[in-house]
């Protein structure tokens, strides 16, 4: 008898621990870490805010479901190898990089954590992935195309402002940072017959006070923007000092519109982040990154400060009104 319930004891035992077992494996939430190149832990800017809602799309709920680790950049390139050592110390299911230096430092540091990136770069001309429909490897995500449209930004300057004699370009000074967007100017630049000025500034304290006596001493009468996270704080600072100087801003992404830019020709960035919840959802799922394509763009977007366009004295054609996607009043 005693032997009988002695057994009883030890299968009943057995059964609880097994439970629990599966209970704490049903209970295992995912953990991403997403290192952003904008925004801070107060304001996390609204790629942080698109992606958050690209997971309330997919019934993901953080805290609940899943657990997202946010990193800022702030503009200081050389937070980002102690910020990504930092992601992958909490043994994250998914990487989110933004930034080339990001994604260079995810590349080495892991050949196994999921990365899903959302880059301004060529992903395949660069090296990150093998090709776009079969990446490869462990990286994959969503490409913005920037460098593709660099020169109807410029024809779109010159649309706006006919009589533009100058265009000064606005680059960050990085040995590391891409140096075909200086090129992709220059050759469209020629085409169109518009001097270009470059406006190299040096990170992690970009001196834009020193660019902009720079344009002024090289009569420059339009600005372009490079994307970069160095001048991504920056962005405000930048449209204001375009408005004191009555100087149309264009550039890379809407974020500089919103801000008091004239206007944006590019991807549209919020969605591309949105749609990185998709791969992470497919990642989490079982799939591989290297079988999930890089995805591009079907559409780019024309956006236009109406605003800002009274405050320096232009008057947007009604032609590229017509065309533009989003008009700030």
């Amino acid at each position: 008898m005693i032997r009988r319930i002695s057994l009883c004891l030890l299968f009943t035992a057995l059964l609880l621990t097994v439970s629990f077992a599966e209970a704490q494996q049903q209970a295992k939430v995912p953990r991403i870490g997403y290192l952003s190149a904008a925004g801070d832990a107060n304001n996390p800017g609204p790629y942080v805010a698109a992606f958050r809602q690209g997971l309330r799309d997919l019934s993901y709920i953080e805290g609940k479901n899943i657990l997202v680790e946010y990193r800022y950049l702030e503009g200081k390139r050389d937070r980002v190898p102690g910020l990504v050592a930092e992601l992958l110390q909490l043994k994250v299911d998914v990487l989110i990089l933004g930034t080339p230096p990001a994604i260079r430092a995810g590349k080495q540091a892991t050949k196994t954590i999921p990365i899903v990136i959302v880059t301004s770069q060529d992903p395949v001309a660069v090296g990150y992935v093998d090709s776009l429909a079969r990446p490869g490897g462990n990286i994959t995500g969503l490409a913005r195309l920037t460098r593709d449209l660099s020169g109807k930004r410029l024809e779109l300057l010159k649309e706006v402002v006919p009589a533009i004699s100058r265009v000064g370009l606005f680059l960050v000074a990085d040995p590391e940072a891409p140096r075909n967007a200086l090129k992709e100017y220059e050759a469209s630049a020629r085409a169109l017959k518009i001097p270009l000025q470059s406006l190299e500034v040096r990170g992690p304290n970009p001196d834009i006070d020193g660019a902009f006596r720079e344009a002024a001493k090289g009569r420059v009468s339009a600005f372009i923007t490079t994307t970069n996270f160095v001048l991504s704080p920056y962005a405000k600072k930048i449209a204001d000092l375009a408005i004191k100087n009555r100087r149309p801003l264009m550039s890379e992404g809407s974020d500089y519109v919103e801000v008091g830019g004239l206007m944006s020709y590019s991807a549209n960035d919020s969605e591309l982040y949105r749609r990185a919840a998709t791969y992470v959802d497919k990642i989490l799922k079982g799939a591989k990154p290297a079988d999930l394509p890089v995805e591009q763009p079907m559409k780019f977007e024309l956006v236009i400060n109406l605003k800002t366009a009274k405050q320096i004295g232009l008057t947007i054609p009604q032609s590229i009104l017509y065309r533009a996607d989003k008009v700030i009043k």
